[in-house]
């Protein structure tokens, strides 16, 4: 089956309190988002990639694959309103009878393997997500009063979140629901059962300078 990535980097960085969205800040030598695309092509070379970004961020982009010869073929696609609508814009360009894997621009410490495992369980399944378990206690809130939860039976969702791209393409023909907080919810508001696998620890989601500093630290040590 033909092969993608939808890479979504929509997000303008409200949250890094910075002047440039974080997928375009330097990490180890080069912009995020280039180790983030780097990883799918080293994964799967035939694979194709298909970038969403901010439509104001798409110049500064082109300026920064000229700026660091950033060679690596993929599609430009500008993004939506919310993530929701950026990934419905990138799958457009997706063909059908295929496989898809829908990956944050800042994860760039996915590791081949999880690519590759996503892919052959999607092909399975029709859909795959990586999740890890949680290694800390957890307490639920209602209101003034908390509680202790059993850690034991959640997991924390990762990306690369891989389908058929029938399944995934029909999901995103749905009107937008405020409870779609990624791409398998999406896929489940159908009925679809979610098939989850272990995922990588490496494999966090960059969203405060720390994150930036631990996500270096993990680049250097060449997990791929």
């Amino acid at each position: 089956m033909k092969k993608y990535a939808v890479i979504v980097g929509g997000g303008v960085g409200k949250r890094m309190n910075s002047d440039i969205p974080k997928q375009f800040m330097t990490i180890s030598r080069k912009p995020l988002m280039m180790h983030t695309i780097s990883a799918f092509h080293n994964s799967i070379e035939e694979i194709n990639i298909i970038v969403v970004l901010p439509e104001n961020y798409i110049d500064l982009w082109k300026k920064l694959c000229n700026e660091y010869s950033f060679n690596i073929v993929h599609k430009i696609v500008k993004g939506g309103s919310t993530r929701f609508h950026s990934v419905k814009n990138g799958l457009k360009f997706v063909e059908k009878d295929s496989l898809v894997a829908i990956h944050d621009a800042c994860r760039p410490v996915v590791r081949g393997n999880i690519i590759l495992k996503s892919l052959t369980l999607a092909e399975k399944y029709g859909n795959a997500i990586p999740a890890i378990p949680i290694n800390e206690s957890v307490r639920k809130v209602n209101g003034e009063n908390n509680s202790a939860f059993n850690r034991d039976i959640l997991r924390i969702v990762q990306t690369p979140q891989t389908f058929k791209s029938n399944i995934i393409k029909k999901a995103y023909e749905q009107e937008y629901n405020q409870a779609f907080t990624d791409d398998a919810t999406v896929v489940e508001a159908l009925g679809e059962k979610i098939h989850l696998f272990e995922g990588n620890i490496e494999n966090i989601k960059v969203t405060t300078k720390t994150d930036l500093i631990v996500a270096e630290n993990f680049l250097n040590k060449v997990y791929f």
